[in-house]
């Protein structure tokens, strides 16, 4: 009866150390879809996740969150590492504007501005048709797999804010996916 109960034990402790092709930290990944088009190769995908109590009492005193997505294309290799085909990175930045009592949402140049941290949240929950890989970077006799990752970059929040940092602010996910042949994903 011990050997069973050490056995199983120790089974389950393996299991654990298993890394699994998802982790996630308070976002759920609703929708991932990549689609071969004439230029290349495009994703799509929907997270559903709600800042912390913390997160939210930061953004209202004036504190910007970072949120990043990455997607890399890599090619599998037999001999070698695998290769890196294609890396898309995407950084939006949500911020509270108190004289105006909106919320601002920004990527790059263009900045768009919500009513409420609800519409603003919607913005950064998603996106659809995002150019990822050339189709010079991509063969249709190679194998292929997507590393995606989605989080909010606690690496850009002030410096006294990131030595006490609080779960509210762990908000990640990973993952990892092999593309069937016509560059959808499986």
């Amino acid at each position: 009866m011990f050997a069973r109960i050490a056995i199983a034990a120790l089974f389950a402790a393996l299991l654990a150390l298993l890394p699994g092709p998802v982790r996630a930290e308070g976002i759920e990944l609703a929708q991932l879809a990549t689609r071969r088009a004439d230029d290349g190769l495009d994703l799509s995908f929907t997270t559903h996740f709600e800042l912390g109590h913390t997160a939210e009492d930061a953004l209202h005193k004036g504190v910007p969150l970072y949120f990043v997505v990455e997607a890399t294309v890599l090619r599998n290799r037999w001999y070698w590492r695998d290769a890196r085909v294609a890396r898309a990175e995407r950084t939006w930045r949500l911020a509270w504007q108190p004289l105006t009592r909106q919320y601002r949402v920004s990527n790059g140049g263009l900045h768009q501005s919500f009513g409420t941290l609800e519409e603003a949240m919607t913005v950064l929950r998603g996106q659809s048709a995002w150019h990822i890989a050339d189709a010079k970077d991509i063969e249709d006799s190679g194998s292929y797999y997507l590393e995606f990752s989605y989080k909010l970059d606690v690496t850009q929040l002030p410096r006294p804010m990131q030595i006490g940092l609080q779960s509210g602010f762990a908000l990640s996910i990973e993952q990892k996916r092999n593309f069937a042949p016509d560059f959808s994903l499986k």
